[in-house]
């Protein structure tokens, strides 16, 4: 078969040259770009605030940071790397990633990823079933907030206010207090 736009599978992900990536919605191949240092600092920041919650309450959730492979729809035609995956059911984890929607996604704003991360994944999460979704917008310093429940009324947070994590009952996270030691842009 020759593949077009829509022909992609799991296995041409897979089959990509090391160093590589990508994500496959429906079929359709996105490269992705190396993240700026003010993304990995982000991602490394949320990171540590999370997974020092979840020690600290000694949670049955896991996080696992990009690159890790999301076989959102166990199916062959959809394959994402979220910046932030926190799993709480033990059993859709392998050796290769998450199989299925995690509960929480973060995905952290980049000049190349802005569509992806605005428009093509909020619809992706929801199918899925991702219990809550956080867009973390460097340039923009805000937060956006897909719930379960509430997914077709988002809230933008800027990164001064605290944002409560709809998974857990006391978790809140501040940006602008959790990475107060560097620039956003």
């Amino acid at each position: 078969m020759i593949k077009g736009g829509k022909g992609y599978t799991v296995a041409d992900i897979e089959a990509l040259p090391d160093g590589e990536r990508a994500e496959l919605i429906d079929g359709e191949m996105f490269m992705m770009a190396t993240p700026a240092t003010v993304h990995q600092r982000l991602l490394v920041e949320l990171t540590f605030e999370i997974k020092s919650y979840i020690r600290k309450k000694k949670g049955n959730c896991e996080l696992l940071p990009a690159p890790f492979g999301v076989y959102i729809k166990k199916d062959n035609r959809n394959y994402v790397e979220p910046d932030i995956s926190v799993i709480c059911h033990g059993d859709r984890l392998d050796e290769k990633g998450c199989q299925g929607a995690p509960d929480w996604c973060i995905e952290i704003v980049s000049p190349s990823s802005k569509k992806m991360d605005y428009v093509r994944k909020p619809i992706l999460y929801r199918e899925a079933g991702v219990r809550e979704y956080w867009i973390v917008d460097p340039k923009r310093e805000t937060v956006t907030v897909y719930e379960q429940d509430k997914w077709d009324t988002p809230v933008c947070h800027p990164f001064t206010k605290e944002i409560k994590v709809g998974i857990y009952e006391d978790l809140y996270l501040q940006l602008s207090e959790i990475c107060k030691n560097f620039p956003f842009s």
